[in-house]
C-alpha cells in the first residue's frame, strides 16, 4: 500500500525498508529499547508482521514503523520520523497506514511512549485500565537470578513524532 503526503510517499513494502539506516537511528537516535544491538533489530524489522516506511523525493527512507501481532492483537513498536523531516505530518502518516489503513485496522493495538501521547491519542489510543499488567525485561545475573533491567516503558515502544 503506498500514500502520498506531501512531497514524501509511505508504503508498507518490506523489500523497500532501509534496514540499516532504522538500525542505526534505532541505536543511536531512539531513546527507547538501547539495549538490543543491530543483529536483534534487523532480526524484528525481517521478522514483523508488517513494516511501514516514510521516504522523501529521492527514496530515502525517513521514517519507520513496525508492528509484529497475532490476527486480533498487534503491538506498535519504533516508530519514528527524522529529525530534519518532522512536523510534515509523517508520523500521523505512518501511524495512520500501520492501524487504520491496513489488514489491522480492527485489531485491538497496543504501545509503550514516554513523550507522542498526543499523536497516539488522535488514533484512540488511551492510557490502560487497571488489567494491563506488565513484566519489565529480565537481565540474568552472572549468579543466575534475574534483576529487573530498570527499563522504563519506552525501552519497548514507539515514540513517533
Amino acid at each position: 500500500m503506498r500514500a502520498a503526503v506531501g512531497d514524501y510517499e509511505i508504503d508498507d513494502d518490506l523489500d523497500r525498508i532501509d534496514t540499516g539506516a532504522a538500525v542505526a537511528f534505532l541505536l543511536t537516535e531512539a531513546y527507547w529499547g538501547r539495549w538490543r544491538g543491530a543483529e536483534l533489530i534487523a532480526r524484528q524489522i525481517r521478522e514483523a508482521w508488517r513494516v511501514v516506511g516514510a521516504y522523501d523525493a529521492v527514496s530515502t527512507m525517513v521514517g519507520f514503523a513496525r508492528a509484529f501481532g497475532d490476527g486480533a492483537t498487534a503491538y506498535l513498536a519504533d516508530v519514528y520520523v527524522l529529525s530534519a523531516h518532522r512536523g510534515a505530518g509523517l508520523g500521523k502518516a505512518l501511524v495512520r497506514t500501520m492501524i487504520e489503513d491496513g489488514p489491522g485496522a480492527g485489531w485491538r493495538w497496543m504501545l509503550h511512549t514516554s513523550d507522542a501521547h498526543g499523536l497516539y491519542r488522535q488514533f484512540g489510543f488511551a492510557a490502560a485500565d487497571g488489567r494491563y499488567l506488565e513484566r519489565p525485561r529480565q537481565i540474568r545475573s552472572q549468579g543466575g537470578a534475574a534483576d529487573a533491567a530498570g527499563a522504563h516503558p519506552g525501552d519497548h515502544g514507539a515514540a513517533g513524532r
